[in-house]
């Protein structure tokens, strides 16, 4: 079993930067790809970010590109999401999901969830 922690998640100003962390027990969290999804009420959880299982390969939602920054520390167990720019749109309930398929970009080619940490960017 594996479990996932998100923290960093709060208020912030239109243009402000947050940085989000998920701190990974349970198994060798090198063994798996890293992904953010985030839900905003009434929407479908959507892909945000993923990261491949040596960091060396990232991948983006195109409306994030340029502002987010997926990174891992497998020594440290933990993945963070730097998010620059933020923009009211940006507004969900952001989680960290572990798996194995190489670039996942749906939900379900996850095996293990977060809980989630909410963002709010307001205009």
């Amino acid at each position: 079993q594996v479990q996932l922690v998100e923290s960093g998640g709060r208020l912030v100003q239109t243009g402000e930067s947050l940085r989000l962390s998920c701190e990974v027990s349970g198994r060798t969290f090198s063994n798996y790809v890293m992904a953010w999804f985030r839900q905003a009420p009434g929407k479908e959880r959507e892909f945000v970010a993923v990261i491949n299982r040596g960091g060396t390969a990232t991948a983006y939602l195109d409306s994030v590109k340029g502002r987010f920054t997926i990174s891992r520390g497998n020594a440290g167990n933990t993945m963070s999401l730097q998010m620059g720019s933020l923009k009211p749109e940006d507004t969900a309930t952001y989680y960290c999901a572990a798996g194995t398929v190489l670039n996942g970009r749906r939900p379900d080619m996850y095996l293990y969830w977060g809980q989630g940490t909410q963002v709010t960017v307001s205009s």
